[in-house]
């Protein structure tokens, strides 16, 4: 047996057209050839250790049961879902703690202008976090940000019909849209992505749809201005929620550049809006806005922002938009609790009954996941 020298090696390696062999934090092979030629091959691994082609390097311990496979994909989702669940609630009430804290020393509203603040705080926070160390991501490319721009549009194509929704429609009207949002998504789901659609989970929208009608029942006018603004912020709403999932998978971005990406874009996107609807002249002309209390409260709010976009991208890669949707609308229900504890908020008879059927619609869901999962998994 013989024994070669590093030195020695290095030789044998030029002479074989391989001097410059790098593995990267992306986890890709990059062989430099004698001739200068960059030749890029797959990625080795990816999405937190797992094989794009399902073939990753075999473990220490031997392959993982598919018994375990199923167990740990069950607890990805939980978990993905839980951490949407809180950033989601948590940035609502941030937000509406800024809304009752400061609407009322100006005319109208920031809403838009909040959005840039915060996406602007999750840009430093994410670019922060870089600096540190903590995470990794190619700086900013044109191409990149041409194939991520369609979520941002969408993004703002909800807002916008979201907020004429709510002007020209009552809440109560607007959540029975929402609902039926979430059915256009799981259709979307099953036909875009081949999701199955298991009969409870049709049981469980339907009774929740049921519910926000029944809420609805004393304020059901609708005109047609206002029905066109609920219709086009259903069409943005369920593109949005699909196209999220066909660009994470599609964009070679790992969830913290997406993240960057998506906030860097609604800043250039939304910003001339907030100039040209009057809501940054509003800002800069009222000087009781000018103080840290409100800015600190808006770092707070971009930093809860920051977690909200990494766990949005996370719960629909892990999930699918099906579950995203149910869990935006069972939402609704901690936001209305919390609400009512913190900010005195009243719950009206109708929103009472609404909450109780939506539970129940949540648990129907539940139990249609936990069954699935069960024949997947041949048990």
């Amino acid at each position: 047996m013989s024994v070669r020298s590093p030195a020695k090696a290095s030789q044998n390696a030029q002479e074989n057209g391989m001097d410059d062999i790098e593995l990267g934090n992306t986890s890709r092979r990059t062989i430099k050839a004698k001739d200068s030629n960059i030749v890029e091959l797959t990625p080795l691994v990816t999405n937190g250790g797992e094989d794009t082609n399902g073939k990753g390097a075999p473990s220490p311990r031997g392959p993982m049961s598919p018994g375990g496979q199923e167990s740990s994909s069950v607890m990805k989702s939980i978990v993905a879902s839980t951490m949407y669940s809180g950033c989601s609630v948590g940035m609502v009430l941030v937000n509406k703690s800024l809304a009752s804290s400061y609407n009322h020393l100006i005319d109208g509203d920031l809403n838009i202008l909040l959005v840039v603040f915060q996406a602007v705080a999750a840009v430093i926070c994410v670019e922060f976090s870089k600096y540190m160390g903590w995470v990794d991501y190619p700086t900013f490319n044109l191409r990149t940000a041409q194939l991520w721009a369609p979520v941002n549009l969408l993004f703002c194509g909800m807002l916008f019909t979201g907020m004429a929704s709510l002007e020209h429609n009552s809440v109560p009207m607007v959540t029975v849209f929402k609902n039926i949002t979430n059915i256009m998504t799981t259709v979307g789901d099953c036909v875009l992505y081949g999701a199955g659609i298991e009969f409870l989970v049709i049981a469980a929208f339907g009774i929740m749809l049921a519910g926000a009608v029944m809420a609805a029942r004393n304020d059901a006018d609708v005109t047609q201005t206002g029905l066109f603004w609920m219709l086009a912020n259903c069409l943005c709403t369920s593109g949005y929620v699909l196209y999220l999932k066909f660009a994470t998978k599609s964009v070679k971005l790992s969830k913290f550049g997406m993240v960057f990406y998506n906030n860097v874009l609604c800043t250039a996107f939304l910003f001339p809006v907030s100039v040209m609807n009057g809501e940054f002249a509003t800002f800069m002309n009222t000087s009781a806005l000018h103080t840290a209390d409100y800015a600190i409260k808006n770092a707070f709010a971009g930093f809860v922002g920051f977690f909200l976009n990494f766990a949005s991208l996370n719960c629909v890669a892990q999930t699918g938009p099906t579950t995203y949707a149910m869990i935006g609308s069972l939402n609704k229900i901690p936001i209305a609790i919390f609400g009512y504890l913190i900010f005195d908020s009243a719950i009206s008879e109708e929103t009472w009954t609404f909450i109780s059927i939506s539970l129940l619609g949540g648990i129907l869901y539940t139990i249609a996941k936990i069954r699935s999962g069960r024949r997947k998994s041949g048990k």
